[in-house]
Formats: structure tokens, sequence, C-alpha cells
């Protein structure tokens, strides 16, 4: 591809989310203390697995925690065990716990698996409150919007799904909003925010991991799973981009949005096309191609990420429905990610520079994006790089993950200090959920012949020689409208009056008698000494 030219947008790294104070600093505590006791109660808070790494003094204490431990902490792995705990603690820990699982590079590859198994489906509540839920959020009675509402056949932590019929006679799934779980997630956050604060202030090492940041980032994304509307909206957006990708050659789809069934707490899309890949049915359909299936699902959310900066950021076996020959329909758009136009040459730079083993690219990118300080060597740097990338080369598709590859690449940041990135957990995590889809697939999926055709074409379109010339038109045309602009408009004149100043008299005065005097007494020394 050459040496392409860096974009002026890499020189300000985007700012982290705001950090919003903790409301209820009592309250938070007390929900941090129960934390910690089901946390110990699942052997989770600190693992009978880490006791003999503990330096001596903290030996006994983990003894005593390890006294809270019930049959829950007997059982199963660490992240096993941790998940179990989060799945009793409400939304806001199975959030925590979902974006855990995407930090391999910090917890290990094992842990981070067993907390991607985390699952928060939970029994469902009443249909009749659902249908009250309903009608006050639309403002209309159920019966006046649907033929037939069916009883819930899922349900989470902060939402269940009904089967309904419009009049039309088109299925559509509701989705509605579990009755109080604001509040609860308001209250979770706030203890998140405070452990946060402490983890930040009592643990030096865990700052480079910008906690406050990373808080902000989840509560930001669940803030946004609250309001229907929104979700609504990203469903809208979400299927607009996957019609524009299917003319690239993408074969991911979103259902449509029924505007009419759409309130504060409810969202009604239409039925998705084909069957959960959830179900092991998935893949036997006739005439499915799994090959083409798991490619597809790479290149689905690349094309979103690198061609439109938006792309769904929850896709999991549970939010995919898969139809022969090789067919995707994605589901529930709480976590929608976005990337300006550094994190996606960032992202494309970065994947394209694995890809052709160009170490000191990469390393450039990472400087010129801000996200190592200058003050670092980009050529030791790129020897980092090197020694990620390298190990790979040339091994089976199946021995490499992109994932893991992504986390060795932020391990290794972390001797240049390069902090944590909040815009960039939900690429990762969603990239690391789309590698896992396709691995299940096929076990022996080669992720970067998917990746590349979609990264190729992204690079040369935006960073190849044509667009070079492209950005050059672009700016002249820039310059010659500001040049039209100050034609057409030019600057008042300034006029600049030049007044003199005048030392007042007693200044004068003042220093022509110290002046004098001095003479004096100048002459009077030498005159003695003449004489003398």
């Amino acid at each position: 591809m050459g040496d392409l030219s860096l974009s002026a947008s890499y020189r300000v790294a985007p700012a982290p989310p705001p950090t919003i104070p903790v409301r209820d600093p009592v309250g938070a505590t007390w929900r941090l203390l129960r934390w910690g006791f089901a946390l110990a109660k699942h052997d989770a808070l600190l693992p009978r697995e880490l006791t003999p790494l503990l330096p001596g003094w903290m030996k006994p204490v983990a003894g005593f925690i390890h006294l809270f431990a019930g049959k829950e902490g007997r059982d199963g792995r660490p992240g096993q065990r941790l998940g179990r705990a989060f799945e009793t603690l409400g939304p806001v820990a199975i959030k925590l716990g979902q974006v855990m699982a995407t930090r391999a590079d910090i917890f290990g590859i094992e842990f981070a698996r067993d907390l991607g198994r985390l699952k928060d489906r939970l029994p469902p509540f009443p249909t009749d409150q659902a249908r009250r839920e309903i009608e006050r959020s639309i403002g209309r009675p159920v019966e006046s919007l649907f033929l037939d509402f069916g009883d819930p056949i899922g349900a989470a932590s902060l939402a269940q799904a009904h089967p309904a019929w419009l009049a039309d006679g088109r299925k559509v799934a509701v989705k509605v909003l579990r009755p109080g779980v604001e509040r609860r997630v308001t209250t979770g956050l706030d203890a998140m925010r405070l452990a946060a604060r402490v983890v930040h202030r009592l643990v030096p090492a865990a700052r480079r991991l910008e906690p406050e940041a990373f808080v902000e980032t989840v509560a930001r994304s669940m803030y946004l799973e609250l309001d229907m509307r929104l979700e609504a909206a990203a469903a809208s957006e979400l299927h607009d981009i996957m019609e524009k990708a299917r003319g690239d050659g993408m074969h991911m789809s979103a259902p449509r949005v029924v505007w009419d069934g759409v309130g504060k707490r409810v969202l009604t899309l239409e039925w998705a096309t084909g069957m959960p890949m959830t179900d092991p049915e998935a893949i036997r359909q006739p005439g499915m191609d799994i090959d083409a299936l798991a490619d597809n699902v790479v290149r689905a959310f690349l094309s979103q990420a690198l061609d439109h900066g938006t792309f769904h950021a929850d896709l999991h076996e549970g939010n995919l429905f898969a139809y022969a020959p090789a067919e995707l329909t994605a589901v529930d758009f709480g976590i929608v990610g976005r990337l300006g136009e550094g994190e996606r040459r960032y992202l494309a730079e970065i994947l394209w520079g694995f890809l052709t083993r160009d170490y000191p690219r990469i390393a450039r990118v990472h400087f010129e994006a801000g996200y190592v300080p200058p003050h670092h060597s980009v050529e030791a740097f790129a020897q980092a790089l090197r020694a990620v990338g390298e190990p790979v080369i040339g091994r089976a598709a199946s021995q490499v993950s992109m994932g893991r590859l992504l986390g060795q690449l932020f391990e290794i940041t972390a001797l240049f200090d390069m902090h944590l990135r909040p815009e960039l957990i939900l690429l990762q995590k969603t990239m690391v959920s789309v590698e896992g889809v396709a691995r299940r697939l096929n076990p022996d999926h080669d992720l970067w012949s998917a990746a590349q055709p979609v990264v190729e074409r992204w690079i040369t379109r935006e960073l190849g020689p044509r667009a070079q010339i492209r950005d050059g038109l672009k700016e002249v045309l820039a310059g010659a409208r500001a040049l039209s602009r100050l034609v057409q408009d030019p600057p008042a004149p300034q006029t600049v009056i030049v007044e003199p100043t005048r030392t007042p008299t007693w200044i004068v005065v003042c220093i022509t008698a110290a002046t004098t005097m001095s003479a004096a007494a100048l002459v009077l020394s030498l005159w003695t000494r003449i004489m003398g």
C-alpha cells in the first residue's frame, strides 16, 4: 500500500467522559459493603487461588474472608464464581462483569472467558404488569395497537421481550423495561463511582486503567439502555447503516422500528428473520454455509465500525439470528459503539499494520494519535510491537486470536505510559464477541483473512493516493472559501493613535536635584585629592 500519510485528526486524543460525583456517599458505602459480602460468599473477593501469591501479612486477612464463603464459593473457577456473584447483585454488576469479560489483557484469557458466559436471564415479571407499563408509556390501550399480545419469551436484568401481532398481520417483538429498574441502576452506578474513586486513590498502579472513566463509560451505555426511545433511534440508524453495507457485500440486517409502539419504556420492532444462533439447529438449516456465516459476522462488524463509525456493540449469539445461505439479523440495540475519524483510522492502521508486519507504522499511529506520550521512542515502541506480532505470524488461524492480540497490545503499551482509552472499550469488547461467534461456528476460522478485504478497502479509499488528492482538494477549496469571505467582508481598518506622554514636573525637579548633588559630591572628593 505504500507509505500513507496520517490525518491531522490524530493530533489530539479524545477527552475521557466527564466524571459525575457520588450522589449518596452513605448509601453507596452501604451498597459496596453488601457487594463485598456477596463477593466473599462466592469466594470472589480474594479468591483462594490467589492466597499463595499474597504477602505474609495479607494471608490472615484472606483466611478471614474465606470464612464467609458458602457452597457457592467452593465450586468452579474464579471467573465462574465472580459471574454467579454478579448475577445476584443486579443489572449494574452484571454489566460490569460483561465489560470485564472484554479485558483479557488484564484478567487473563480463562477468567475473561468465564465472565463472558455471564448471563442476565432472570424470571419475568407478569404480563399484566407489562401491559400496564406499555399503556402508561405510549398513552393508549394495548388492544389499540396489537391484535394479540403474548407472554414473555425472554427476560433480562433491564427488560423483557413479548411477541405480538399488529393489525396488518405483522409479527413484532415488544421490549418492556422492568418496573423500578431505573432506581436500581442509579444506586448501583453510585456505588461503582465510589469504588472507582477508592481504587484511584489507594491503588496507584490501577490509575493507568482510568477506573473513573471506565465507570462513566459503563454508566453512559446503561443510561442509554434505560430509554427505549433512544434504543429505537439506534435500531433505526443501524438498520439504515446495515442496508448501505449490504451494497458492499455485507450480510447483516436489522429489524425495522414500529414507531407507533415506541415510548420511554417500550420498544417495538418487526420480528427478526431467521433462527436465534443460541439454538443449535440454527446452523443446521438447509443450505447454510457455516464458513461464509463466520466471515460475514466479522466483515459486517468491521464494515459498520470502519465505514460508518457506528456499530452494534453487543454482537453475541443471543443477539444474532441466522438464515440460509449465510445471512444475519441483529437485535437488541441498547449498546451502540461510535468511533470518530481518528479512532477509525487507528483501528484500520493497527489491523493493516499487523497484517503487513509494518511495526514502525503501527508505532507512528500510536504516537500520532496521542495514545503514547511523545517523550518515548518510536523505535523502541516499534520493537515492543514486534514482540507482540511476530509470535503469531505464520501460525494456524485457529491459534491466532485478534482479541488476544489487541489485549497483548494494550499490555505492551503499559510500558510506554499508554492510558486506557474509554472510547476503545466497546470496540475491543465487540471485537472479542465477534471473534468468539466466528470461532464457535468454525474453530479453524481464519479471522485475518475475513478481515483483510474490509480493512484493505478502507485503507485504499481513505488513505491511498486518491484519498490524498481528495483531501488536498478539500483543503484548497476550504482555503479558497476563506479567502473569498475575506475579500467579501474585509476586516475593518484599525487606527492607532500615538500620544506623547509628558513626565510630571515634580519627577523632573527631583531627578535634576539628585544629579546636581551627585556631581557636586564627586567634584569635592576629587578636589581634596588634587589639593592634598
